[in-house]
Formats: C-alpha cells, sequence, structure tokens
C-alpha cells in the first residue's frame, strides 16, 4: 500500500513538470511571434531611391530625362581663324566656303585694298594668286614661296594667268615690252621703277585706280599706289607684254 502511494506521487510530480514546461514553452513561442508582428509593423518598407542613371551613346552622356539637341559637338570657326599676315587689306569676316562664297569675299577685300567697286574686279584668278602669295617675303635671286624677288614675282603672275612668258629681270621685262603711257595702263600690265641708279630695278604689275601688286623689298608681295611719294618719284615708265591684258583684248 505504501508502495503504491509513492509510485502515485512521484507520477503525479512528472506530470506537473511536464505540465509546467510546455506552459512555459507555448507562453515563449506566443511571446516571440508577438515581437515579431510589433516590428514588421514598425518598420516602413524603404522606399526606392530614384536614380538616374547615366547612358553613353556614341561617346555622349545623355541621363534620361534630358533633351539632347544635337548628337555632334560644334565649334567657332572664327575661334580659328588665322591671324591677319602683315600690312594686309584689314577686312571683317572670313571665308564662307565654296568657290562662289571665296570669289565673293576676295573681290570685296580687294575692292576695299584697291579703291574700286565689287563689280569691277572680275579676274578671280588674279585675286586668288596675290591672296596666296600675300606676305611673301623679299629676296634678291628668290622665285619661290620661301622668298621672292620683284621680277620672279611677276613672272609668276604672267605665267600663270595671262599664259606669258617674259624674261627674268626687271630691266629685260622693260626692254621686252611695248611701251605704253600711264594714261594707257590696264589690269596686267607692267609698271617699272629705278630704285637704285639710272637702270630700271623695280618692276610691279598693274592692277587698276593706279594700284599695283610687286613683291617689295621692304614688305614682301603686297600693294602700293602709284601716286605714294616714294614710288611717284621713281617710276620709270610702263609696257604691255601680255596681248590679253583687260582692255586690249
Amino acid at each position: 500500500m505504501a508502495y503504491f502511494a509513492g509510485h502515485l506521487h512521484m507520477t503525479s510530480t512528472r506530470l506537473l513538470y511536464f505540465t509546467l514546461a510546455m506552459f512555459f514553452f507555448t507562453s515563449c513561442s506566443q511571446l516571440k511571434s508577438l515581437s515579431s508582428r510589433d516590428n514588421s509593423v514598425a518598420r516602413a518598407p524603404a522606399k526606392p531611391q530614384d536614380v538616374k542613371k547615366v547612358q553613353f551613346l556614341n561617346n555622349i552622356s545623355v541621363t534620361p530625362g534630358e533633351e539632347v539637341s544635337s548628337r555632334h559637338s560644334t565649334t567657332d570657326p572664327g575661334n580659328n581663324r588665322p591671324a591677319r599676315r602683315k600690312n594686309e587689306p584689314l577686312i571683317t569676316g572670313g571665308y564662307l566656303g565654296g568657290d562662289i562664297e571665296r570669289a565673293g569675299f576676295l573681290q570685296l577685300k580687294y575692292a576695299i585694298a584697291l579703291d574700286a567697286t565689287v563689280e569691277k574686279l572680275t579676274n578671280i584668278q588674279l585675286l586668288q594668286l596675290i591672296d596666296d602669295w600675300w606676305g611673301t617675303r623679299y629676296c634678291m635671286g628668290g622665285s619661290t614661296k620661301n622668298c621672292i624677288d620683284c621680277s620672279a614675282f611677276v613672272q609668276v603672275i604672267m605665267s600663270n594667268i595671262y599664259n606669258v612668258s617674259i624674261p627674268r629681270t626687271a630691266q629685260e621685262q622693260y626692254d621686252n615690252g611695248s611701251k605704253i603711257g600711264m594714261e594707257e595702263l590696264k589690269e596686267g600690265d607692267l609698271v617699272f621703277f629705278r630704285t637704285t641708279g639710272r637702270s630700271v630695278s623695280h618692276v610691279g604689275v598693274y592692277l587698276l585706280n593706279n594700284k599695283f601688286v610687286h613683291a617689295s623689298t621692304s614688305g614682301g608681295v603686297m600693294v602700293n599706289d602709284l601716286n605714294d611719294s616714294y614710288w611717284k618719284t621713281r617710276f620709270s615708265g610702263a609696257a604691255r607684254v601680255a596681248d590679253n591684258a583687260i582692255g586690249s583684248r
């Protein structure tokens, strides 16, 4: 009987411990679940950041939402314009590109230099040659764009513009030309000067309005006026060597 009572007491004690253990674990599980729900409610989901990514198209950076007005970069041609050459006729503007536009620019440029109207400057090839050689320095015996003397420059003009071959020196060019008076001067005629003595020592090509182009010892290829005091006092005469000089065609 005592054995039975002790066994019953032990069984009751184990059952009590088991019940308490079940209660403890159940309570912890509920508390953990409740804590988890509270945290999830308290934390609001983070909004994704609105980040604009830069895309590269043909080496051009473009940000979505921006407007792109051109796919190519442009430069101001004025920033690349070469400096004006020494003694070159001053004129604002620049080459516009193309033969027609360039011809128009040269006419305007040299109309100012020659004190003439644009309509009178019809020999564009001559203007182009003068412009290409402008400022080339003078040197005795020279005949290239590195340096050139007066008679060689006249040879260049007569050969390239009028298809006429003339002697090498200024004196020979004077001797072989048909002498003409000042009032007969036309574009393409030669004008001669005595700058070092009695003999002819300098030559240029007449243009119009008493202006002539030549290779000057002081400024290289340039345009001067026959009425300038220096040239007027040293003028020797004029001659025509080109049958197709303007006005005699």
